[in-house]
């Protein structure tokens, strides 16, 4: 044991000052801190630490180069922190990382990686571009042992610091959206129009604003027609749904074309939603939605909308990437996004 941290009995305790937070469990009831560091024993107290399993305590006297867990982890978390993010102090040593505004969660997960490889630290996240409410736990982080040498915070800071915040959250646009939905058989009433059930109470769900739908026939004329009225009429994102298959009567894409709206691409290795469409009409994103989303309750729709409300820029190779985690499991009850899909 180290000369600065001194191990005594806690019959010997009494009067002597906690070096850190005691842990206490109470199984199926609590885990908390039952003895909080900076407490004064008393002699009333050693009957409670024998119960907590505490028949020795530490008494710390740290030199300079050293830092206390509690002081660890606050550093870190002042380092690895970016935009709309806050920290706690420290319970039990461990300072758990909160978002400020509702957004979506940003990982640089290589300098992740290269954090958590370095020595008695650890920091743990959600899986990025992960969407989260504002007061939302994110993160935490702590050192492992009770102290840790000031140069191990200093390297991690100096990294932090080159590599950009490794963690931050991206808040979400309040946009102003309009909708296409194609198809004759719903143009002409053959079928109910199910888009203010399954696609805009998402969109009311992030605060956007559905600014008007038009519903028009299989007609590339007619779909170009209507992403033009949407986009004079101020439309912040463009969402049309249906006709992306490969049934000949399905012709959105070709709508979309003659819109003047540029492909970014079409077809995302995720199921349910393989025949998605992204493209750009100037600066509007215009999102096709294939048929899937009438029914299934969560689909690529879930996994982009997050990142376009974000303005996080989407690639094709993002999309690419989206194979690794890309199939649902359509559980019974969904969960989303407390599940796999997409991650």
């Amino acid at each position: 044991m180290s000369d600065y941290i001194k191990k005594i009995s806690v019959y010997d305790a009494v009067g002597t000052v906690l070096a850190h937070d005691l842990t206490r469990i109470v199984p199926d009831q609590e885990k908390g801190a039952g003895f909080k560091k900076g407490h004064i024993i008393l002699e009333r107290d050693i009957p409670e630490l024998l119960k907590i399993g505490k028949r020795h305590l530490y008494v710390l006297d740290l030199p300079s180069d050293r830092l206390h867990e509690d002081d660890a982890a606050l550093r870190i978390a002042k380092a690895i922190c970016g935009e709309c993010l806050r920290w706690t102090a420290p319970q039990e040593g461990k300072s758990s990382i909160i978002s400020s505004a509702a957004g979506l969660l940003k990982i640089d997960v290589d300098a992740l990686l290269a954090a958590n490889r370095m020595d008695d630290i650890i920091i743990a996240t959600l899986k990025t571009n992960t969407p989260c409410k504002e007061g939302q736990i994110v993160g935490g982080t702590r050192i492992i042992p009770l102290t840790i040498s000031a140069h191990q915070i200093e390297t991690l800071e100096r990294m932090a610091l080159k590599a950009g915040p490794i963690m931050r959250v991206r808040p979400f646009r309040r946009l102003k959206v309009g909708g296409v939905v194609t198809g004759s058989e719903i143009k002409e009433g053959l079928i109910k129009d199910e888009f203010e059930k399954f696609v805009n109470s998402k969109l009311k769900a992030y605060g956007c604003q559905l600014l008007k739908k038009i519903i028009v026939s299989d007609d590339p004329d007619a779909i170009a027609a209507a992403i033009q009225e949407l986009r004079n009429l101020g439309c912040e994102l463009i969402l049309t749904t249906g006709g992306l298959s490969v049934d000949p009567d399905d012709v959105t894409r070709q709508g979309v074309a003659q819109a003047g709206g540029e492909k970014i691409f079409y077809g995302s290795p995720v199921l349910p939603g393989a025949m998605f469409l992204y493209a750009r009409l100037g600066e509007i994103p215009i999102m096709g939605l294939p048929a899937c989303v009438y029914f299934y309750p969560t689909t690529v729709f879930d996994l982009l909308l997050p990142r376009l409300l974000a303005d996080d820029p989407i690639t094709p190779d993002d999309i690419a990437a989206m194979g690794h985690g890309g199939l649902c499991l359509q559980c019974k009850t969904c969960r989303f996004p407390i599940c796999p899909f997409g991650k």
